[in-house]
């Protein structure tokens, strides 16, 4: 059986309980800046477990949609945030995730985007993030996305700042910007995602840890010493105008 991407969803997605998203976005009601409404909401997430596979659906296996507020991977952890962060109302929450998740918002194993490429390059043209990794200071990286089995494999260039290149354009950060690992595999773009927030001491990444076994908050510096990478995105989440 070959699984077909859908329009049609139901109300709330399956075992979806709105009580949490209404509380959430109660929070944030009087706050317009969309910078500190990323900062509130993935702050009420700390400690929530990780989850590994949280999404179900498969070449061969119905897509479903869901939305957990319990526990999180670090796309998912991303995408609940900015979802959260750009809405006012639990309906428009749930559509926003959907058309973050999902090519033209139409639930589907093969309309998901698998590829944080994709994922970027989807929502910058539907208005949610400003891709900042363009222009000076970047590098173009070409990989053969081939990591999912029973995906085509290709060929994909983009373009990402060096690792070394941090303390350079550390000053254009702004608070609820996102940023994507890229991997130094051949074979895969990005490896991991979080939230960037300034404290007091420097940068701090909030993310969907496997090693830490939840949402953690860590200084970014540390994150950089830990893992070898080839570079990084930065995308800049917004709120689309209307018409977008």
């Amino acid at each position: 059986m070959t699984e077909k991407a859908t329009d049609a969803i139901a109300p709330y997605p399956e075992d979806f309980d709105p009580t949490r998203a209404e509380e959430i976005l109660e929070r944030i009601r009087h706050v317009p800046a969309v910078s500190e409404r990323l900062n509130i909401v993935s702050g009420q997430f700390l400690g929530s477990p990780y989850i590994v596979h949280p999404l179900v659906g498969s070449a061969d296996t119905p897509e479903v949609f869901t939305i957990s507020l319990t526990g999180f991977d670090c796309v998912t952890y991303v995408e609940t945030v900015l979802a959260l962060a750009l809405s006012d109302t639990v309906p428009q929450f749930i559509d926003t995730v959907r058309h973050l998740r999902y090519q033209g918002g139409r639930v589907g194993w093969r309309t998901r985007n698998h590829y944080m490429i994709d994922w970027i390059a989807h929502n910058v043209r539907q208005g949610f993030i400003v891709n900042l990794s363009e222009g000076r200071g970047t590098v173009n990286k070409t990989r053969v996305l081939s990591t999912i089995p029973d995906l085509p494999s290709r060929s994909v260039t983009f373009r990402c700042f060096r690792k070394r290149a941090f303390p350079r354009i550390e000053d254009r950060i702004a608070d609820g910007d996102v940023i994507f690992f890229v991997s130094t595999r051949k074979t895969l773009d990005v490896f991991h995602t979080g939230l960037l927030f300034r404290g007091r001491g420097g940068l701090i990444l909030r993310h969907a840890s496997r090693r830490h076994g939840g949402v953690v908050e860590q200084p970014l510096e540390t994150f950089l010493q830990q893992h070898s990478m080839s570079g990084f995105i930065l995308v800049r989440p917004r709120k689309p105008s209307r018409g977008e």
